[in-house]
């Protein structure tokens, strides 16, 4: 998606060890619009898969995630980190490492609102070595339900994450795609 990619090459920065920092639009400071865009953008390649439910994980999934919802008129669930009061003792539990943070991070669900009925797709923020995503993935079939697709906002490409996932058989869309970051450079590049 060029409105994408083009914000990437203009505000990114590569941090190094593989960290590309967004924070000024999609992770801690959010564009609205370029949001709506990317929902909308989602919405298209996916709508065709008759998903009931999408499913990210907070928070820098959560904006991605709403957007497409809405273009798709679906709910959101959101895998949380931290269990609130408000959640019963009955959770979906998995661990997924966290680049970023360089530790291991609790992904947790309320059974409540993923059941084995639902179609889940799962849109996330970033596609990297798809840990989070697989992490995703597990909750989803904890509750029995079926994953018909994996959207990501930025893939990168030389992490491996695509085909760590392709064995799930569904359809992968990234909007953009990060093929190097060496020499403190961001090359933007196709996606599959």
């Amino acid at each position: 998606m060029k409105e994408l990619e083009e914000r990437i090459v203009r505000d990114g920065k590569n941090l190094g060890n593989g960290i590309l920092k967004v924070d000024s639009f999609v992770n801690h400071q959010v564009d609205p619009l370029l949001m709506d865009a990317c929902g909308r953008e989602f919405a298209r390649r996916f709508a065709h898969l008759g998903a009931t439910k999408i499913l990210t994980a907070e928070i820098s999934g959560i904006a991605p995630a709403l957007m497409a919802a809405l273009h798709l008129g679906l709910p959101v669930v959101y895998a949380r980190k931290t269990k609130p009061v408000t959640m019963s003792n009955a959770v979906l539990l998995t661990l997924a490492p966290s680049h970023t943070k360089g530790v291991m991070t609790e992904l947790l669900i309320a059974p409540e609102y993923l059941s084995r009925s639902e179609r889940v797709l799962i849109i996330d923020d970033f596609l990297a070595s798809g840990s989070t995503i697989m992490g995703l993935v597990r909750l989803a079939q904890a509750a029995g339900a079926t994953i018909v697709g994996v959207g990501a906002l930025i893939e990168k490409t030389f992490e491996g994450g695509r085909a760590a996932l392709r064995p799930l058989g569904v359809p992968i869309e990234s909007l953009a795609c990060i093929t190097s970051m060496e020499d403190d450079k961001i090359v933007v590049g196709g996606c599959e």
